[in-house]
């Protein structure tokens, strides 16, 4: 039997413990034995590491501003707190790298260097899900060997499967042509597979980009502004190369200045799954060309437009106007045919974001009512994206103060600009809640020509 490593160690002579400072971290209740837990997770996926503690600490962490002491923390938020625990609580931060200082600097130029050493970034969210699939099919005991020699046929058997289900009954089970673009989810696969199939379900048949523009969200990452990234995407049914020369001319039509920021911080793709998730759709559904290789993809992160109109949201990044104009510009003179896709998900409601609510699920009143006011949010702001109306749906967002967070509303504008579209067509509304009613989130499948 193993032995538990040592508990980490408090260390007053340390600043950064002196005076902490909190990274960004995420917080979620976990289950440990009979009791109920805090798990606390970074924000921002630098670290892996996960700290679970009393959910009493939710007290404590407010104040690690960086410029409270030990003595002053455990003075305002007393009830018990003593040195002893506040410490332990700073240590064991420290240790994960959940804590602004040394540990947390060395981990971040780590995963940066490791970003840029390679031109193709690993999977991530769908590596775990090819892992699950491969695991139910062939048992508990197969071995890694195995499980990556069946991983791409499983995943393509259960696509295959969901693309059936999602079409039995559509009237117009794919599309003529090559659309200008498309919308669908970043949702996980067990919650968003229905929409996913909608979209990429109908253009298996359809002619074959040069190349896909994936413009996602940008959850964890430092950026303020657009952000794009200079690698390819693998997955376990290939690799997607980056669309380097669409990059080069976008740069160029940016200038020096607006391509830095362009670029500064392409490390926020690392583990970003509102690309990646569509990356194993365009692989199955769109094929190879003549040398069985995979569309070329180049992935960008949009921020919210709602919040200071387009600009960065601290004006530093670069502002999705001036992206807009140079990657219109790009694209037009790259030639060929560019599929854009716009991976949104819609409203996150409910007590597990932060909703005044006890449970969405059932039939009781004030379900129903929540329910049905969400479904008419999201109706009033699909009506504004299917008229092709983007400037109407950031001011809506911008005076609403977006009540039920909407998170893709930057790649929605932005998509709905450089497609530029006669046509919108929505294929599918969908809403996932999980069963207790804490959550739910709005995805929609949708096509413009």
């Amino acid at each position: 039997m193993s032995e538990q490593p040592p508990a980490p160690k408090f260390d007053a002579s340390l600043p950064h413990q002196a005076r902490p400072k909190l990274r960004p971290v995420r917080g979620f209740p976990a289950q440990m034995g009979e009791q109920m837990v805090l798990g606390l997770a970074d924000q921002r996926q630098i670290s892996e590491r996960v700290v679970f503690m009393a959910p009493a600490v939710q007290l404590i962490l407010p104040m690690m501003d960086g410029n409270r002491t030990v003595d002053q923390i455990v003075a305002e938020v007393g009830r018990g707190l003593t040195h002893e625990m506040l410490e332990g609580v700073i240590a064991q931060l420290d240790d994960a790298a959940l804590l602004f200082g040394p540990r947390f600097e060395e981990l971040l130029v780590k995963v940066r260097n490791d970003f840029d050493a390679s031109p193709i970034l690993p999977p991530a969210s769908t590596a775990s899900f090819v892992d699950a699939i491969t695991a139910q099919a062939l048992g508990e005991n197969a071995t890694e060997e195995e499980k990556a020699a069946a991983g791409p046929a499983k995943l393509r058997e259960v696509m295959d499967q969901w693309i059936a289900a999602a079409l039995k009954d559509a009237d117009k089970p794919s599309f003529d042509s090559l659309p200008r673009a498309v919308v669908a989810p970043h949702l996980d696969y067990s919650r968003g597979w229905l929409n996913y199939a909608h979209v990429y379900g109908r253009m298996r048949v359809a002619d074959r980009p040069d190349r896909v523009v994936i413009l996602g969200t940008n959850h964890f990452g430092f950026g303020t502004g657009v952000v794009a990234c200079d690698k390819g995407y693998q997955t376990a049914l290939g690799t997607c190369e980056p669309d380097s020369q669409l990059l080069d001319l976008l740069k160029s039509n940016l200038g020096t200045d607006n391509a830095a920021k362009l670029l500064a911080n392409r490390y926020d793709h690392e583990r970003e799954h509102s690309i990646e998730l569509h990356v194993p759709w365009i692989q199955h559904c769109l094929g190879t060309d003549s040398d069985a290789k995979y569309c070329k993809v180049l992935g960008i992160l949009i921020h919210d437009p709602a919040v200071d109109n387009g600009n960065s949201y601290d004006g530093q990044g670069l502002a999705l106007q001036t992206f807009l104009d140079a990657m219109k510009k790009s694209i037009a003179q790259i030639g060929g045919r560019t599929l854009i896709v716009s991976s949104a998900d819609l409203s996150h409601v409910g007590a597990a974001f932060g909703d005044q609510v006890q449970t969405m699920a059932g039939d009781e009143k004030d379900a129903v009512a929540f329910r049905n006011k969400v479904f008419q949010h999201d109706r009033d702001m699909i009506e504004l994206v299917r008229g092709n109306k983007p400037d109407e749906l950031v001011a809506a967002m911008c005076w609403q103060q977006n009540p039920t967070r909407w998170c893709s509303t930057g790649n929605l504008v932005a998509t709905l600009k450089l497609a530029d579209p006669a046509d919108i067509q929505v294929l599918n509304y969908t809403a996932a809640m999980d069963q207790q009613g804490l959550g739910m989130v709005s995805s929609i499948a949708m096509v413009m020509n």
